[in-house]
């Protein structure tokens, strides 16, 4: 437990008396103290979690990672080593920390020294743990989709107000400069006034049928499938049983939605920046896909979506758009992306050289935002930025209802990707208008006992 929830515990009336906290001293004690640290239970120990998530945390001074936990025991003890190696090498010490681990991850959040977690399981594995977590009282890093339906989405974030923790959505475009200085442009006015956005976002290609293989032992197949329905085990749907390649479920709607959940909450979060309405959503949304008609995998490929706003914008989203966001003004426009960074090896890359901030005119970008004008939240780091609200209890930059209507623009596209025509939203209702088969899918049937329709919230 870190020290300052020791001393607001401690500080507390009991039977009518003051008990007053042991104040140890500084000196003792020390900025490196096991106390005096944010104590983190990594949840998901795959690929994004080593490439990013866990080094993401570690390299903070003020937080430990203290915990793993995975359903593939090769890759928990994988974890443990990983982190325990980092630390190692950080201090010099042979035996910095000695990480626990937990197969299970609900043992985990029972675990009273553990302040937060991170969480960074498949797409599948998202809401129900986050909810766990808060339900336990515990602060929590989310990987994104925040979810994969717009019901569950909406009961993870109305339980995050309601638990009063911190969760902070991995949707670290929030934290990188050039795409906060696009939106502070767009929200000043420097392009005119917006009215489309263009939105770069590829697909997936299809794969051969796999045949049914048997589970590794090192495997909890039947939890792993969580909430989904119960199907045989192959390992290209799953994670390589070897290194930390690309995993095949991100290629199966069981388990996500192909890149429009992906890489598309990334730039739909960045562009409500620039559009102001990141606690709303469009009024319409109609889109076309290709998807597969053989083969194991199934998400969308070549796709395109269109989506209205009641502010007058409209944003067009499809792999023949450059990866990034494209602002488009009635006096100019500026094109926003991540440049050559990846996140892990297997992201996206946009072809040819591309600025990481560009501008229909050079003189957009050197203007300077004044004292009197709109100014965004700066993060410059997201897990850092999480970290230092779990310590100050103010609200991080990605906080979990802009993760949901980010998330849920994702999700309206993929519905509309399989139903033909215009379907109109409400965004306050969170519901289509008129359309039976539309709202149906705003929730999927969950194998019990696994899923968030089975949580005593």
């Amino acid at each position: 437990m870190i020290r300052r929830k020791f001393l607001k515990n401690a500080a507390t009336v009991t039977t009518g008396s003051i008990v007053v906290p042991y104040i140890v001293p500084s000196r003792v004690l020390g900025k490196d103290a096991p106390g005096n640290k944010i104590n983190i239970g990594q949840i998901g120990c795959g690929r994004i979690a080593r490439s990013h998530d866990m080094p993401g945390v570690m390299q903070f001074d003020k937080a430990r990672i203290m915990a793993v936990s995975d359903i593939d025991s090769n890759r928990m003890k994988d974890g443990k080593i990983f982190t325990e190696e980092y630390y190692n090498k950080k201090t010099g010490s042979s035996h910095a920390v000695d990480v626990k681990m937990y197969a299970d991850y609900r043992e985990m959040l029972l675990d009273k020294d553990i302040d937060a977690v991170v969480i960074s399981t498949p797409d599948h594995w998202h809401s129900q743990p986050a909810i766990e977590a808060a339900l336990a009282g515990k602060d929590i890093y989310l990987q994104k989709p925040t979810s994969l339906t717009v019901t569950e989405g909406r009961l993870l974030s109305d339980i995050i107000s309601r638990q009063g923790v911190i969760l902070q959505v991995g949707t670290q475009q929030r934290s990188w400069a050039q795409f906060r200085v696009a939106a502070e442009l767009v929200r000043n006015g420097r392009i005119g006034k917006l009215h489309t956005v263009k939105i770069g976002l590829p697909g997936d290609p299809s794969g051969p049928l796999f045949p049914e293989m048997e589970v590794p032992e090192n495997l909890n197949f039947e939890m792993w499938l969580g909430a989904t329905p119960e199907i045989p085990y192959t390992e290209n749907m799953v994670h390589p049983q070897e290194g930390y390649g690309r995993p095949g479920w991100l290629r199966h709607e069981n388990y996500g939605a192909g890149m429009i959940t992906g890489w598309g909450q990334h730039h739909y979060d960045s562009a409500a920046w620039g559009m102001n309405t990141e606690f709303t959503g469009p009024f319409s949304v109609q889109a076309v896909a290709e998807f597969p008609k053989s083969g194991s995998w199934n998400v969308h490929g070549d796709f395109m979506v269109k989506q209205e706003y009641e502010n007058g914008i409209t944003v067009y989203t499809s792999g023949g758009y450059p990866n990034g966001i494209r602002y488009e003004g009635d006096e100019g426009w500026i094109f926003v992306t991540r440049g050559a960074y990846r996140a892990t090896e297997s992201d996206p890359l946009p072809e040819g050289s591309v600025k990481a901030l560009d501008a229909s005119d050079p003189k957009i970008l050197e203007s300077k935002i004044g004292e009197d004008e709109i100014h965004l939240y700066v993060s410059e780091d997201q897990h850092g930025n999480w970290l230092d609200c779990i310590i100050s209890r103010q609200q991080p930059v990605s906080p979990a209802e802009k993760g949901h209507r980010a998330c849920t623009i994702c999700l309206i596209s993929h519905i509309a990707m399989k139903i033909p025509g215009v379907l109109k939203w409400n965004p306050k209702t969170e519901r289509f208008v008129d359309n039976d088969l539309a709202n149906s899918m705003l929730s999927r049937p969950q194998r019990y006992p696994y899923g968030t329709n089975y949580i005593k919230v």
